[in-house]
C-alpha cells in the first residue's frame, strides 16, 4: 500500500509501527478531505500484517483543532447534504475505533470539538503537558462527542467538559484517568512510540483478539463478554504464532512471529 500523495497527513512505518500524522495547517482542522484521507489510511492499516501498532499525532501546535466550520455554512440549503456529511464524520472516527490495530493517540496540542472526540476514539491516549481536550459545541450552539466522552471520562467530569466547553489539560486529564501518561512536550513521541514498540514485540494475533475483545463487550453483561472472550482464546489456540509464542516461552527465547 502506497501512502503517496496524501494532503492532510504523512504515514511512516517502521519496526512494525506505523506513525500517522496529521498535517493540515495551521490546527489540523478536519474537512472532507481530511476525512477522506484518514479512513483510507486506516483502513489500510487494518490489512497490513506487519503493522502492529499505531500512533496518531498531529505536527505543529495542535493535534486537531475540530472541524472546519467553513464547510458547514453550505450544507443547510442542500437536500441530503447532512446525513453524507454526518455520514463521512462518524467514518472519520470509526476507522480509527474499528481497526484492528491498537491505537495510540499522542496529543501533542489542542484536541477540540472533532479532534477531541478522534483522540478518544484510539485505544490508548497519551498527553503533552501543554495539550488539552475540549468539547466546544456548546459555545457554537451544536451538540455531539457526549458518547465517546463518556467512554473515558467519568459522568461528573463528563457533564463538566461538555456543558462549560472547558480546556482540560493534560495534567487534569492524568488526574481523571483519561489518559495513561502526561509527559513533558519533548518527551511525547518517545513515550508513545515505546509503548507502540511494546505492544509490536506481542502475539500480533493475540493482540488484536484483545482490541476485538475491548468492541465487543464493551455493553455485554460480564458473563456473555467473558464467553465471547473464551472464545477468541479458543481460535487462537490452533495459530502458528500462539504456538510458537509457547515453544519460544518454554525454551527461553525469543518468538518469531509470522502473523499467523
Amino acid at each position: 500500500m502506497s501512502f503517496e500523495g496524501l494532503e492532510c497527513f504523512t504515514v511512516e512505518i517502521a519496526e512494525h509501527v506505523a506513525t500517522v500524522t496529521m498535517r493540515r495547517p495551521p490546527v489540523n482542522a478536519q474537512n472532507a478531505r481530511f476525512r477522506e484521507e484518514i479512513t483510507g489510511i486506516f483502513d489500510a492499516l487494518h490489512d497490513m500484517a506487519e503493522v502492529r501498532a499505531i500512533v496518531l499525532t498531529g505536527a505543529g501546535r495542535a493535534f486537531s483543532a475540530g472541524a472546519d466550520l467553513k464547510e458547514r455554512p453550505g450544507l443547510s440549503g442542500k437536500p441530503g447534504a447532512y446525513p453524507r456529511h454526518n455520514r463521512m464524520v462518524r467514518a472519520g472516527f470509526d476507522c480509527v475505533a474499528e481497526c484492528g490495530v491498537p491505537v495510540i493517540a499522542a496529543i501533542n496540542g489542542a484536541a477540540i470539538g472533532a479532534g477531541c472526540v478522534l483522540a478518544l476514539s484510539a485505544d490508548i491516549l497519551v498527553a503533552a503537558e501543554s495539550a488539552f481536550l475540549s468539547m466546544t459545541e456548546v459555545d457554537v450552539g451544536l451538540a455531539g462527542g457526549v458518547r465517546h466522552v463518556r467512554r473515558h471520562f467519568g459522568e461528573s467530569d463528563a457533564r463538566l467538559m461538555i456543558m462549560t466547553a472547558r480546556r482540560i489539560t493534560g495534567p487534569e486529564l492524568l488526574r481523571m484517568n483519561v489518559v495513561s501518561a502526561c509527559v513533558p512536550d519533548a518527551a511525547l513521541m518517545e513515550t508513545a512510540m515505546g509503548i507502540a514498540r511494546e505492544i509490536a514485540q506481542k502475539v500480533p494475533l493475540a493482540v488484536r483478539a484483545a482490541k476485538r475483545s475491548f468492541q465487543v463487550t464493551e455493553e455485554l453483561p460480564l458473563q456473555d463478554g467473558y464467553r465471547f472472550e473464551q472464545s477468541q482464546t479458543v481460535a487462537l489456540a490452533g495459530t502458528e504464532d500462539t504456538q510458537e509464542a509457547q515453544r519460544a516461552f518454554a525454551e527461553k527465547r525469543k518468538p518469531v512471529f509470522k502473523g499467523r
